[in-house]
C-alpha cells in the first residue's frame, strides 16, 4: 500500500477497493483483470459499519490485504479491535459494509475458549493439521517446543495444564492449519520472552498473510510491513512500522485543525460580512449570496480528545545510595528443588532491574519474596530504613474490594487526607472519568482493575516499585504512557516483564532465570543477547528437517504409499475422462470449422450472398460451442490439478518418511 496522507488514502482505498468488490462480487469476462485481482488482495473490506445501540465503535472501516501482507492493527482499549476481528471471522454480524475473500480462502485466529478432546497435547495438536499433511507431527512437534512445551509434556493430558498453557495448546492448533490469513489478538498475552521471540519468527517466515493485535511494539515493528489504526471511529493505514503509523496521525490530525482553524475564521468573517451588508440595498444581493454560500459549507468539527493514561509516580525521598539488596537468597515450594539459590544482588538509589526467564521458573516468585509476601527458605533481604514499596502484582488485582466503586478503591489507598478532588484527579488520570469512576470493581474487566491497582500506587508517595507484568492488559499507548512514567520516577524500580521494548528502555541490569538458576547480569538487555543470550533459542532455529523423525514402519509406509497411489488414480480416473472427451470433441468441432471455412471460401470467390451467410453462421455457432468446451475444460483442469496436488503432497511426505 502506497505511503500518503491519511485522508486522502482513506478516499483512495475506499474508491479502489469499491472497484474490487464490485468487481468480484459479479463475475468478469476478462480472466486477466480477475487474476490480478485474486493474486493480489486476498482480503477486501469495504464501508464495514458496527454500533451497540446509540454508541457507534467504527464506520465507514475501509482497506484492502494484498497477497503476502502483515499489518498490525492499533488503537485504545474500547475503540473496536476485538469487534473488527470478530467480524472478519465471522463471530458478529457488522451493521453494513462488504468483506470478499477468493474462494477456498482460510482464515486461522486464536480463541480463549478452551474445548479439548484428545487424551495427550500432540494428539490434540495434530487434529488441527490440514488433511494433506496429517504425517507431519513433527512440524507439530516444532511449534510446540517453540511454544515452551518440552518433549516430555507432549504426551501429558492437555487439562494437566494451566489455563495460559492451554490458551497456547489453541495457538499451536492455529498455527498448525495452515491457513491463508491468520488473525491473531493478543497472541502474546500468555508467553514468555523465549516463545515470543520464536513466534516473532515464525510470524515473520510465514507465506500467507496476518493481521496481528498486541500491545507490544517491538514486536508488532519486528512482524509487520503495514500498520492500520481505529481512531475516532475511522480507520487510517500507513505502510511502516508503528512509530510511522502515530507520526502520521499526529500530522494528519495538525493538517485537519489547521483548516478547520482556517474555515472558522472564514466564517467569521463571512458572517460579519453578512451582518454588516444585508440591511445595505447595494450590497444585500452579496450578502445573501454570501449567506447561501455559508449555509452549504460543510462545517469541520473539533477534533475529539482521546484518554490518555498519565502515569506520575509520586517520589518519597530516601538519603541512602542502595535501597535494597539481597544476599544468599533461596526459595522454593519443594525444599529439594529450589526455584532459586544463593542469589545476589544490590538495588542503587534510582537503578531499575529487570526479572526476565521463561514462564513457570520464578520470576514472580522472586518478586514476591522482595515484596515481603513470601518469606525466603534461606538468605536475607535488607532494605534502607526508608524504603517504601509500590507492589503491583498479578494477584493483588484480585485482592482489589469488589463492592467498592473506583473512587472508593482508589480512596482507601490515599487515606483520609487526600480529598475528593485529588481521588477524581487520579480517576481521570486512569481513564475513569464521570460515570465511569462510579463503576464497582467486579464488574470491571481485567484491564480496568490493573488500572486501578496502578491508580492505587499513584496515590502513594513511594521509592520502591515492584512491578509485575505491568503492561499486560494496556494498550501500546498506555504501555508507552507508563514506560515514560516508570522511567521518569527517580525511585528504583524492580520489574517482571516479557515486553522487549521496556526492558531495552528501563532496565541497566537484569536477574535472569535460565541455565537451572537465577543470576545477575550487570548490563541492558540487548548486552545480556549479544553476550549471554537464550540457550534455549538455540534448539528452536531447527527447521522442520532438523528435528529427529518419529521412528516408522517401512512396510507399512510402503503400503500406505501403494494406497494413496491407487486412490489417486481412482479418483483422477473420472475427471481425465470427462477432459479426454471434451478434448476429442473440440478436435472434431474444429476439424469440422476448418471444412465450413474452406467452403466459405469458394462461396465468398462465387459472391454467393445466401451461402456466406449460413456458413458465417455455423461458423459461429461452433465458435461459441468450442469457448464453452473449452470453460468446462479450464475448470476440470483446475479440479484435476487440486486432486492431484492433493495426493502428491500426501505421497511426498511418505517418500520422506521413507528416505526416498
Amino acid at each position: 500500500m502506497l505511503q500518503m496522507n491519511g485522508t486522502f488514502f482513506v478516499q483512495f482505498t475506499k474508491k479502489v477497493v469499491h472497484k474490487i468488490v464490485t468487481f468480484m462480487t459479479h463475475k468478469s469476462d476478462f480472466d486477466t483483470q480477475k487474476h490480478i485481482i485474486y493474486s493480489t488482495m486476498m482480503l477486501s473490506v469495504f464501508d464495514l459499519r458496527k454500533s451497540y445501540g446509540d454508541r457507534v465503535i467504527f464506520d465507514d472501516v475501509t482497506f484492502a490485504l494484498s497477497a503476502g501482507q502483515k499489518i498490525g492493527l492499533v488503537g485504545r482499549n474500547g475503540s473496536g479491535k476485538s469487534t473488527l476481528f470478530k467480524i472478519l471471522k465471522g463471530i458478529e454480524r457488522s451493521d453494513g459494509g462488504k468483506m470478499t475473500t477468493p474462494k477456498g480462502y482460510r482464515l486461522g485466529h486464536l480463541t480463549q475458549h478452551i474445548h479439548m478432546t484428545k487424551p495427550t497435547v500432540l494428539e490434540e495438536c495434530v487434529q488441527a493439521l490440514p488433511e494433506d499433511q496429517k504425517y507431519d507431527h513433527y512440524k507439530v512437534e516444532k511449534i510446540l517446543m517453540g511454544l515452551g512445551f518440552t518433549k516430555e509434556d507432549f504426551s501429558r493430558a492437555p487439562e494437566d495444564f494451566s489455563g495460559g498453557y492451554q490458551i497456547r495448546i489453541n495457538l499451536c492448533k492455529v498455527l498448525a492449519q495452515n491457513p491463508d490469513l491468520l488473525l491473531l489478538d493478543e497472541p502474546t498475552n500468555y508467553l514468555d520472552i523465549i516463545s515470543m521471540r520464536w513466534l516473532k519468527r515464525f510470524l515473520k517466515d510465514f507465506k500467507g498473510e496476518v493481521m496481528l493485535v498486541t500491545h507490544d511494539r517491538f514486536f508488532m515493528d519486528d512482524v509487520c510491513d503495514s500498520v492500520m489504526g481505529i481512531c475516532r471511529r475511522k480507520l487510517r493505514v500507513y505502510k511502516g512500522n508503528t512509530e510511522n503509523y502515530y507520526n502520521n496521525l499526529l500530522e494528519e490530525d495538525e493538517i485537519y485543525e489547521k483548516t478547520r482553524l482556517n474555515q472558522e475564521k472564514k466564517i467569521k468573517e463571512t458572517q460579519k460580512f453578512i451582518d454588516k451588508f444585508r440591511a445595505k440595498a447595494r450590497q444585500a444581493s452579496l450578502a445573501d449570496s454570501r449567506k447561501k454560500m455559508l449555509a452549504k459549507m460543510e462545517v469541520m468539527d473539533g477534533l475529539e480528545n482521546e484518554k490518555v493514561l498519565n502515569f506520575s509516580f509520586s517520589y518519597r525521598d530516601c538519603p541512602g545510595k542502595v535501597i535494597c539488596k539481597a544476599s544468599e537468597l533461596r526459595f522454593g515450594y519443594d525444599e529439594n528443588q529450589p526455584l532459586f539459590k544463593d542469589l545476589k544482588f544490590s538495588l542503587k538509589r534510582g537503578e531499575k532491574i529487570g526479572i526476565i526467564g521463561k514462564n513457570g521458573k520464578g520470576k514472580s516468585t522472586l518478586l514476591k519474596v522482595i515484596a515481603g509476601e513470601l518469606k525466603a527458605q534461606s538468605g536475607e533481604m535488607w532494605y534502607h530504613p526508608s524504603t517504601k514499596i509500590g507492589y503491583f502484582g498479578q494477584t493483588n488485582i484480585d485482592r482489589l474490594f469488589g463492592p467498592h466503586t473506583v473512587t472508593e478503591e482508589i480512596s482507601t489507598a490515599g487515606g483520609p487526607a487526600m480529598g475528593p478532588k485529588a481521588v477524581r484527579d487520579i480517576c481521570g488520570t486512569m481513564m475513569f472519568s464521570g460515570d465511569d469512576a462510579a463503576k464497582k470493581i467486579e464488574v470491571l474487566s481485567g484491564g480496568e482493575r490493573a488500572r486501578v491497582l496502578l491508580g492505587k500506587i499513584l496515590v502513594s508517595s513511594t521509592n520502591l516499585l515492584l512491578l509485575d507484568e505491568p503492561s499486560n492488559h494496556l494498550d501500546q499507548e498506555s504501555v508507552e504512557a507508563l514506560t515514560g512514567g516508570i522511567k521518569k520516577f527517580e525511585g528504583s524500580a524492580i520489574i517482571v516483564t516479557h515486553n522487549e521494548k521496556m526492558l531495552s528502555t528501563l532496565c541497566s541490569s537484569l536477574i535472569v532465570f535460565h541455565r537451572g538458576r537465577a543470576e545477575l547480569f550487570e548490563g541492558t538487555y540487548q548486552e545480556f543477547l549479544s553476550k549471554w543470550g537464550w540457550e534455549e533459542e538455540e534448539d528452536l532455529h531447527l527447521d522442520v528437517k532438523d528435528i529427529p523423525k518419529p521412528t516408522v514402519n517401512s512396510k507399512e509406509l510402503k503400503k500406505s504409499r501403494a494406497d494413496a497411489v491407487k486412490e489417486k488414480n481412482l479418483s483422477c480416473k473420472e475427471l481425465k475422462q470427462k477432459i479426454g472427451k471434451i478434448e476429442d470433441k473440440i478436435c472434431n468441432l474444429e476439424e469440422e470449422m476448418e471444412q465450413f471455412n474452406q467452403k466459405l471460401e469458394v462461396a465468398s470467390t462465387e459472391s454467393d450472398g445466401a451461402k456466406i451467410s449460413e456458413l458465417s453462421q455455423k461458423i459461429g455457432r461452433i465458435q461459441i460451442e468450442i469457448g464453452g468446451l473449452f470453460e468446462q475444460l479450464e475448470q476440470l483442469g483446475d479440479d484435476l490439478y487440486e486432486k492431484e496436488h492433493v495426493f502428491d503432497i500426501k505421497i511426498k511426505e511418505i517418500d520422506d518418511l521413507l528416505g526416498r
